[in-house]
């Protein structure tokens, strides 16, 4: 019940919050502020229902490292999604035409730091981490990792290649959660790969139209290599690159022997089990 506890409490706050987004209409300020908000409960009432249910220290999202947490891996989400942008330049695959809006990019930064969040709070803060308590760190990884491309097969534009891609991406935030033990760096990589493809480079979010950000710019030519409608996530290069970085964290985690087995009659579900 603990799962179903906290996936429902987590959904609540994202329901809330995309009503609070309607409210507010096409006012940048206003989306940048209720995406905020919504990421910053998100993450306090996810805390409070696994301290209920789990009965331990929520180290997870705790305090210590949040910053530098989110700071690098932001940075790293920005960076990768950059690489994929200047791939598809080198080869004529994206065009820049002038620049595009403030106004645009204040209103995506609010929406995908609540993506970001509520995405990260369900798929590796309960489904992932309870699950493998019950199957071992790689299974867990590849049910959650198929489950969250699956999910993204409701977006506009969406293709089961697309969705492959996600799944291949949301290996990668997997993976670095397991090195971490934390949901700052893959929370922050999510909120960094989403802002490069919308604030900054003004390409489709899987598959979603996006407003128009920092940029205006437009893709074309193969869809293995551009991703087509459903954006650059779903491109060749997304899936190289996620691939390489997915195997960076999970060498890190190996090392730090945070990738457990299947061990049966334990239970090996909470990222560090510690007393209240």
């Amino acid at each position: 019940m603990r799962l179903v506890w906290q996936l429902l409490a987590v959904v609540a706050v994202s329901f809330l919050g995309s009503q609070g987004s309607l409210l507010v209409g096409d006012s940048p300020w206003l989306a940048l502020v209720v995406g905020l908000v919504t990421a910053v409960v998100a993450v306090l009432v996810y805390a409070w229902v696994v301290r209920r249910t789990e009965h331990r220290a929520v180290v997870e999202v705790s305090r210590q490292g949040a910053a530098s947490g989110l700071a690098w891996g932001t940075l790293l989400g920005v960076a990768l999604f950059s690489l994929v942008i200047v791939s598809l330049a080198f080869l004529g695959s994206y065009t820049v035409h002038g620049l595009g809006t403030t106004a645009g990019a204040v209103g995506l930064l609010g929406v995908m730091a609540s993506v970001a969040v509520v995405e990260e709070l369900i798929f590796r803060g309960v489904l992932f981490r309870i699950i493998k308590g019950w199957t071992g760190t790689w299974i867990a990884l590849v049910l959650t990792s198929v489950l969250f491309g699956l999910v993204h097969l409701v977006n506009p534009n969406a293709t089961l290649w697309g969705a492959l891609a996600i799944a291949i991406a949301g290996g990668m935030l997997t993976a670095a959660y397991v090195a971490t033990h934390k949901l700052w760096v893959p929370i922050g990589l999510h909120f960094g790969w989403n802002i490069a493809g919308s604030a900054i480079f003004s390409t489709e979010v899987s598959g979603n139209n996006t407003p128009q950000g920092l940029l205006d710019a437009t893709t074309s030519g193969p869809v293995l290599i551009t991703g087509g409608e459903f954006g650059p996530e779903g491109s060749l290069f997304s899936i190289v690159f996620c691939l390489l970085v997915a195997a960076v964290f999970m060498r890190l985690a190996y090392r730090r022997g945070h990738v457990i087995p299947r061990r049966r009659g334990t239970r090996a579900d909470a990222a560090v089990t510690l007393p209240r």
